[in-house]
């Protein structure tokens, strides 16, 4: 996935390098005049860590959505290529399975995840929710700049945020036979930042038409802190509507 998104950063920034220090490229004047600077981004989709030891078993369909607001700036060299920046919030949800419990009340400095016999009480649900103030920033390619509405788009970038909230959801605790011991709507929330980590740096990436694209990203600096649990990363696929 790292490199995957790397090599799209690659070729767009040789392709615009080259593009612009080739002096018999003609250099044609577009008109970006309907062109919008300012872009709401809307991403949905799902995660899934990678490097999990046998003790972390997810479950379900984790996924996470983020909204950002971008400025798009065209290069004057070559406006078939924008750099866009801008910030907002992500949130992502790690579903876990039913059999594994994560006690974020825990006093200690290590993050278990604790696999539950067949004999114990458990929860029917539970997920892993962090919630990031990201800064996102693109190198963005257009087919077609003066219409990006019907233009293909190609970007690669980097995601940088800072943790705002982390916490566990459990829902309805049963028996191992799922007789519900409080009631179905019972919830317990625990919120605890200190095991994940608070910086976030993401590799992304973006291919598609018009409003609507697949987005990819790939977590470099882990999920937890270092030293405060498993050594993971996450990984993300999903739909990406922007240019609205």
């Amino acid at each position: 996935m790292k490199k995957v998104i790397l090599s799209a950063l690659s070729i767009l920034m040789f392709g615009y390098f080259a593009q612009a220090q080739n002096p018999t490229t003609p250099t044609t004047k577009l008109d970006l005049t309907g062109r919008a600077s300012d872009h709401l981004m809307i991403q949905f989709g799902g995660d899934a860590l990678t490097g999990k030891p046998d003790s972390v078993k997810t479950s379900g369909f984790s996924r996470h959505f983020n909204v950002y607001f971008m400025y798009d700036k065209p290069f004057k060299k070559n406006q078939h290529y924008s750099v866009a920046f801008g910030a907002g919030i992500g949130s992502t949800n790690i579903f876990m399975d039913d059999r594994t419990y994560v006690n974020l009340k825990t006093s200690g400095n290590t993050l278990l995840f604790t696999h539950l016999d067949s004999a114990a009480n458990r929860f029917a649900k539970q997920k892993i929710t962090t919630i990031y103030l990201h800064a996102p920033v693109e190198l963005r390619y257009y087919s077609d700049p003066e219409h990006p509405g019907k233009s293909w788009k190609l970007a690669a970038g980097i995601k940088l945020g800072q943790l705002l909230k982390a916490y566990t959801k459990s829902k309805n605790y049963e028996t191992p036979n799922g007789s519900s011991i409080y009631g179905k709507s019972y919830i317990d929330k625990i919120e605890n930042k200190r095991f994940f980590n608070a910086t976030d740096i993401t590799l992304t990436g973006r291919v598609g038409y018009g409003i609507f694209s697949l987005d990819m990203g790939y977590l470099v600096n882990g999920y937890l802190r270092d030293g405060y649990g498993a050594t993971m990363n996450k990984v993300s696929f999903g739909i990406t509507i922007s240019g609205l």
